[in-house]
């Protein structure tokens, strides 16, 4: 018995690890309808596009909530980097959109949805 729970207990362990670092893909992605990052930028894309800026900040606001709510669930399973290169250019889509600069809010965003592709892939 004692043999068995010696080689036991560290596979079993280094089992979670893996599980728990390979759970990134599936973490960050949508629960439900109200968290779907990628919709979300769809939809401030397309109101960039068409200058309606007071749409655009509501949406900024929701996709700024739901990140924080899924940040959580990867925050150990993705790289830190790409969580922080998200962050920046959600700070700086927030200025280009105060601004109501449209080429800046466009490519900030459009970098934004890359990171949000690269983490945990």
């Amino acid at each position: 018995m004692r043999k068995f729970l010696v080689v036991m207990i560290p596979i079993v362990t280094l089992s979670c690890f893996i599980l728990i670092m390979l759970s990134g893909s599936f973490l960050k992605r949508s629960l439900g309808e109200e968290d779907n990052i990628s919709q979300i930028i769809e939809i401030i894309m397309k109101n960039i596009q068409n200058e309606n800026w007071e749409e655009v900040r509501k949406e900024m606001d929701e996709l700024e909530r739901v990140w924080n709510k899924i940040v959580k669930r990867i925050q150990i399973s993705s790289e830190r980097e790409e969580i922080n290169s998200f962050n920046s250019n959600i700070a700086r889509l927030r200025g280009a959109i105060l601004a109501k600069d449209r080429s800046s809010a466009l490519i900030e965003l459009s970098e934004a949805y890359n990171h949000w592709k690269n983490i945990s892939n």
